[in-house]
């Protein structure tokens, strides 16, 4: 039997202007089943970092529907948005993101603190989410005491720590040396298989585009084939 969608597209634009200005994103239709491991692949400047924020509420289409774990995000307005991004939606931003006065634990437990959950729930999740990314012992550091990779992982356990539907990550990999990098992705990986976590993935990171299941191209703001991906390489 079928997994239900976590995530769909219905005929998807986007602009940013007015009516002369190209579609960032230009009829866009796909869906993906819970639990996916994809990724949306293309150069700078195709429209995959657009898509990642579309799907994840960050932004909305000028036409078109984009339904995530059954809510229609085209629908909402701000504030309905802010509320479904802090009770479904992890973000893994390529630059971190960590406050840098904080610990990791606490960088970890605030997304659940500002979403309303009490401060001893706040923190079991937190522990939870830096066990599970293997960083229990660097709980009370800083950023600046961690590695980039250190870093990331707290990133990750940030975004796993609202037991989110499904986790956006934008570039992950892109400020991260290659050790760490395959390090990173491997945690994806096994988050994803042992926890069913849904992963979509904003790269052209090539270790990335080989260990995902699904795989979306992305050109001038349209879903291409690989074979048309290629061409433009």
């Amino acid at each position: 039997m079928n997994k239900k969608p976590v995530l769909e597209f219905h005929n998807v634009f986007k602009r940013y202007g007015d009516d002369t200005t190209p579609f960032a994103v230009n009829d866009v239709s796909f869906e993906l089943e819970a639990g996916a491991f994809a990724a949306l692949i293309g150069p700078s400047g195709s429209g995959k970092t657009t898509l990642l924020n579309l799907a994840s509420g960050l932004d909305q289409p000028s036409r078109g529907s984009v339904i995530c774990d059954g809510d229609r995000l085209d629908q909402m307005n701000v504030t309905e948005l802010t509320r479904f991004r802090a009770k479904k939606i992890g973000f893994i931003f390529q630059a971190y993101n960590l406050f840098p006065v904080l610990t990791a634990l606490e960088n970890v437990e605030y997304t659940s603190l500002i979403r309303g959950d009490g401060a001893t729930v706040a923190r079991e999740r937190a522990r939870a989410a830096l066990s599970a990314v293997g960083l229990s012992d660097k709980e009370q550091s800083i950023p600046s005491k961690l590695s980039g990779g250190q870093q990331q992982r707290v990133a990750v356990a940030r975004a796993l720590a609202s037991n989110p539907s499904i986790v956006f990550a934008d570039e992950p990999t892109a400020n991260l040396d290659s050790v760490t990098a395959q390090e990173l992705i491997d945690l994806f990986e096994k988050l994803n298989r042992e926890l069913k976590t849904t992963f979509v993935f904003s790269t052209h990171d090539h270790r990335i585009v080989d260990r995902v299941r699904t795989r979306l191209f992305v050109r001038d703001g349209k879903l291409v084939s690989p074979t048309e991906s290629e061409k433009h390489r």
